[in-house]
């Protein structure tokens, strides 16, 4: 876990837990009324917006804590009774979704509301979309041409990548279950039962060598060439690229997933009104033109013109196919999907 934010940064050195509890949270304070994030998105994009929203609002301290959408999701659960956290911020939406249905969100529209179409709203107004963020397939660029590199989901299992393919632990991140809940929708549009697609899965299982913790080091051990194959998300590798690693990356040939990355305030936020306006923030003009020129985001408004676009997002615009995904079929089925093939099909596929 990632920890920032002016308080935050004051315990370093602090284990995490203590640091979490009274820094991030109560402690640490400098007078000024904290404002506590909860998100996947890493310190490049969080870092970038702490800055910008407390330089507008300067009796305001930024505080976010950095960890998967499904732990997220987990830790408001956790707290439902006595909410710590004020906003949450990134993952996809079929987990919002989730927390809408156990009532971890507060209804509000922000002024962006009408810039994102209509399947990019949370029912009830309880969340909205702000990113639209493709996974990928990610190779080592120093181990692989493009060209040699999988150019679609079933090349993933050919033979010749057997033990150099690392995943990402798919319980903790939205991204890999947006993937794997795709993968079932797939065979289940094919006309088969969701067997087919857990074989699959249990295919790739036997070609997987290690299911990694998190994000970070798994882009290392990609560097390294630990592993050479992967999947994750395009802003993740397009930053990664940018410090230097060397990664590449292929839209698969049959279709990314295009997961809907959303935001929404946590019911009973200590600092409602403050969070109403960083969501304000957030999806503002401002904002989204700000992520995608500065960390690779897609916008998910629609009413920026193309010329104010980078050249990056206006190429995978024009490049990318994007996958047919029943976003509200995975928000249904998507939990029992994951227990099963945590329960029957990790590590089995060397069994086969």
């Amino acid at each position: 876990m990632r920890l920032l934010g002016a308080a935050v940064r004051r315990c370093v050195g602090a284990p995490v837990r203590l640091c979490v509890g009274a820094s991030l949270l109560v402690g640490c304070s400098d007078g000024r009324t904290p404002l506590v994030i909860y998100s996947p998105h890493g310190n490049y994009l969080l870092d970038m917006f702490e800055q910008r929203f407390e330089a507008a609002h300067p009796d305001v301290d930024v505080r976010w804590l950095d960890m998967g959408s499904q732990e997220v999701l987990e830790r408001l659960r956790a707290e439902r009774a006595n909410p710590q956290a004020d906003v949450w911020f990134g993952g996809p939406a079929q987990i919002f979704a989730r927390g809408a249905r156990d009532s971890l969100l507060e209804r509000y529209r922000p002024s962006w509301a009408d810039a994102v179409p209509p399947e990019y709203r949370g029912p009830g107004d309880l969340y909205f979309a702000v990113y639209r963020t493709p996974a990928v397939i990610v190779y080592a660029s120093q181990a692989l041409r493009p060209e040699e590199a999988p150019q679609d989901w079933d090349d993933l299992l050919d033979p010749k990548w057997q033990g150099r393919i690392l995943i990402r632990d798919p319980l903790a991140s939205g991204t890999m279950r947006a993937v794997w809940g795709m993968m079932v929708e797939r065979g289940l549009r094919s006309g088969a039962d969701t067997a087919e697609a857990f074989g699959w899965l249990r295919r790739l299982d036997g070609q997987t060598k290690e299911y990694v913790l998190n994000s970070t080091i798994l882009n290392q051990k990609i560097v390294r060439q630990e592993g050479v194959i992967t999947i994750w998300d395009l802003p993740d590798v397009l930053l990664n690229q940018r410090d230097g690693l060397q990664l590449g990356y292929v839209f698969p040939r049959s279709g990314a997933p295009v997961i809907p990355d959303a935001i929404g305030i946590v019911r009973n936020a200590r600092h409602r009104e403050l969070a109403r306006q960083f969501v304000d923030y957030i999806g503002s003009v401002e904002a989204q033109l700000l992520a995608t020129r500065e960390v690779y985001r897609l916008p998910a408004r629609t009413d920026l013109p193309e010329d104010s676009l980078p050249a990056w997002a206006r190429e995978v615009r024009r490049s990318m196919v994007v996958a047919d995904v029943d976003w509200n079929q995975l928000e249904r089925h998507g939990a029992e999907w994951m227990t099963y093939w945590d329960r029957q099909v990790r590590g089995t596929g060397r069994n086969r």
